[in-house]
């Protein structure tokens, strides 16, 4: 069974949170909600979200101050940021949402079906994500002292690299599906690579 991830909304209008909520409901999973740019950030510090469905026209500290601000710290800065707007954004408020770091920019009123798969994939990746740091933490102690699994050390770091590439605002939502098939494809192989190794391990 598939483990719970948190998701943050920020909207500083009760009503869009609720609208949200309802929305995101069916994908049963923790549910969080700020009503401002601050409170947004408080709660980031003390949780791991998998996505942030964030407003772009709050008062005081805005969206895309928010956004630069989870982007600037690094407990939170490799989190998808999805901004949500009211009106049709102009080319240059698209391209600022782009550049502090947002992975989508969607027009309110939206399709629930659209949001729940874009939310669905983050929720995805964000799952492949853990499994794959925990293997890692698994392995690293197995090839820590082991110079006959150091191979692995080089897969670990292939896998890194390409979760790097997946904070880059240019990827599209077909190329984080490729990109969550392809962890998925790794983390197969590290689990049977690892069950493997504590085999032999368990005959010494």
């Amino acid at each position: 069974m598939n483990r719970q991830v948190k998701i943050l909304l920020v909207d500083d209008n009760d009503e869009s949170l609720v609208a949200l909520e309802a929305v995101l409901r069916p994908l049963q999973q923790v549910l969080f909600k700020a009503r401002s740019g601050p409170e947004a950030m408080k709660l980031m510090l003390r949780n791991d979200f998998a996505v942030v469905l964030l407003d772009v026209l709050m008062p005081g500290m805005d969206g895309f101050e928010t956004a630069a601000h989870i982007k600037r710290l690094d407990q939170t800065r490799d989190v998808p940021i999805i901004f949500l707007t009211g009106t049709e954004p102009s080319s240059g408020a698209a391209f600022r949402g782009y550049a502090v770091g947002a992975v989508d920019y969607i027009t309110k009123p939206f399709d629930p079906w659209v949001l729940r798969s874009k939310v669905a994939v983050f929720m995805e990746l964000f799952r492949k994500t853990a499994m794959l740091m925990e293997q890692a933490a698994l392995l690293h102690q197995l090839v820590q002292d082991d110079e006959a699994l150091a191979g692995f050390a080089l897969r670990l770091g292939a896998v890194e690299s390409r979760l790097a590439g997946l904070s880059d605002g240019a990827v599209g939502d077909e190329g984080v599906r490729e990109a969550v098939k392809d962890l998925a494809d790794r983390v197969a192989a590290m689990q049977s690579a690892f069950e493997a190794v504590s085999t032999v391990r368990a005959k010494e």
